[in-house]
């Protein structure tokens, strides 16, 4: 248990840094609940990590249902990410890069947070855990049931907000997604705590 809290804190880092310090700053969305928080972020002005919560208790609630560890790892998973991500909400003043490096950056940083929780069986959120067990039903990665699931999510958001630059975000989700399936299919990448 403290190696999956430990885990779950470090990747949350990475998570928070990555959507703090490179994707709000320039008004891009990233996939799963934290793309669609950001929607609503950005259109109704929600605070973030208290829209993510409430947009992850109805999957939460299907989890737990369906399988104990998943719903016990994702209630870790939202809240330690949650609370970190708000927690580095300051960080978002802090750095101004071009558009592209900030995307390339924030992609890496949150693909990398999300791939070393799903490798521990941990949601970061509604969609990673919703991922999580259509993988474990379908027998495919859990990185590519997240690509799948945040591609459909920047699709709505462009739709949505009407803004060409967030064809960006899908580079965004394609970074994130492929970070995913490279740490969650190496089996040598070891944490030792």
């Amino acid at each position: 248990m403290l190696r999956k809290a430990v885990i779950t804190v470090f990747a949350s880092i990475l998570i928070g840094i990555g959507i703090n310090g490179f994707i709000i700053p320039i008004h891009l969305i990233n996939g799963g609940f934290w793309g669609v928080s950001l929607i609503l972020h950005y259109l109704l002005g929600f605070k973030l990590a208290v829209t993510f919560t409430c947009l992850n208790f109805p999957v939460f609630i299907f989890a737990g249902m369906y399988d104990k560890d998943y719903f016990l790892n994702g209630i870790m998973g939202i809240t330690v990410s949650s609370i970190i991500v708000g927690f580095l909400t300051p960080i978002q003043h802090i750095v101004n890069l071009p558009i592209l490096i900030s995307v390339l950056l924030g992609g890496t940083f949150i693909g990398i947070g999300v791939g070393f929780m799903l490798r521990e069986h941990i949601s970061p959120g509604g969609i990673d855990l919703l991922a999580l067990m259509i993988s474990k039903m379908l027998s495919i990665n859990v990185g590519v049931a997240v690509l799948i699931l945040d591609t459909i999510i920047i699709g709505l958001g462009v739709i949505i907000l009407r803004d060409e630059r967030l064809l960006y975000s899908m580079l965004i989700v394609s970074i994130v997604g492929a970070t995913a399936i490279i740490i969650t299919s190496i089996k040598s990448i070891t944490i030792y705590i």
